[in-house]
């Protein structure tokens, strides 16, 4: 026999036992040759190898999800700033629905509410009229003033003391809810002013109103008289013209105008009393420390500052 290891050939007068190799000693059934070990897979091209990908389902969605919201986003601020641009061009005439709601929901505001049509807030398109002449627009009707539909529906009202995360938040749910809730018949509004309706009570005072310019919006509190119409058309058109782009005049702890920006007349002579509110200001100066509120727009103007701010120019 041949050692399959040393390759020695046995001779039949070997001393050691058969199973033995008489050279190198090893077993001749317990050796095994490289030829005979298992053979190695062979090993794969790196160009074939495809490693498998998971995705966690709650990862995706919430990926998916912040993808959505960050489009919605891009797209309402997009949509608002060309709304602001088209609308400070005064190339057209603006259209304007005014939403009535009933706020305390008596018997007498929902009558009063009856009462209302457009020949009730044409002054303030008489008002934008006559005060566009004055900065050179030559619209002959800046704006349509429109009576929309009662609404039942109240819209969410700002934080109070609300933070900066606060009032983004109630803004962005204040535009959703004033698209969602126009059932106006017409043509698509510019500007939605809704005015929340109160019963008239002696020494009750009504929260603040707002105006946003970002989607064009106003919330409005009223009061439910006739008596109190002329008033009621001043704070829709203070609020109008923040949608606009015009900032507030009056000094926010005290009330009063801020002179000159927030004074009708402000190189008058003498100054006081004015005779008429910078409809920004709010108030007619009566003195340095007191001021009335005006009845109508027949006592309010349109101020230079205000002019520039909502694309108005001054005419010299």
């Amino acid at each position: 026999m041949k050692c399959p290891k040393c390759g020695h050939q046995r001779a039949g007068s070997e001393p050691v036992p058969a199973w033995q190799c008489p050279a190198c000693g090893i077993a001749y059934n317990k050796f095994q040759s490289p030829s005979s070990s298992p053979a190695c897979p062979p090993r794969q091209d790196s160009t074939e190898i495809t490693p498998k990908v998971t995705f966690s389902p709650g990862v995706t969605f919430r990926k998916v999800r912040i993808l959505l919201l960050t489009l919605i986003l891009i797209g309402v601020a997009l949509d608002s700033w060309l709304t602001a641009m088209r609308a400070t061009d005064w190339e057209d005439s603006l259209w304007v629905v005014v939403y009535p709601i009933n706020a305390d929901g008596g018997p007498e505001t929902a009558r009063y509410l009856t009462t209302l049509n457009d020949a009730t807030f044409a002054p303030i398109q008489d008002f934008f009229s006559d005060q566009a002449k004055h900065y050179g627009v030559g619209l002959r009707r800046p704006v349509e003033m429109r009576l929309g539909p009662v609404l039942k529906q109240h819209p969410p009202l700002p934080p109070v003391h609300g933070n900066v995360l606060e009032v983004m938040w109630w803004s962005l749910r204040l535009r959703y809810w004033s698209a969602v809730n126009d059932d106006y018949d017409g043509p698509r509004p510019d500007i939605r002013v809704f005015v929340l309706f109160n019963k008239p009570e002696k020494g009750k005072r009504l929260p603040h109103s707002t105006g946003l310019k970002k989607g064009m919006v106003s919330v409005v509190h009223a009061f439910a008289s006739s008596d109190m119409a002329g008033s009621n058309n001043v704070v829709i058109t203070h609020e109008m013209l923040h949608t606009l782009g015009a900032t507030d005049k009056y000094d926010l702890t005290t009330g009063q105008p801020i002179y000159p920006q927030g004074y009708a007349e402000p190189g008058r002579e003498p100054l006081y009393p004015q005779r008429y509110a910078e409809i920004m200001g709010g108030y007619i100066p009566r003195s340095r420390a007191e001021s009335s509120i005006p009845e109508s727009l027949g006592q309010t103007l349109v101020g230079a500052a205000t002019a520039r701010e909502i694309g108005w120019q001054e005419v010299h």
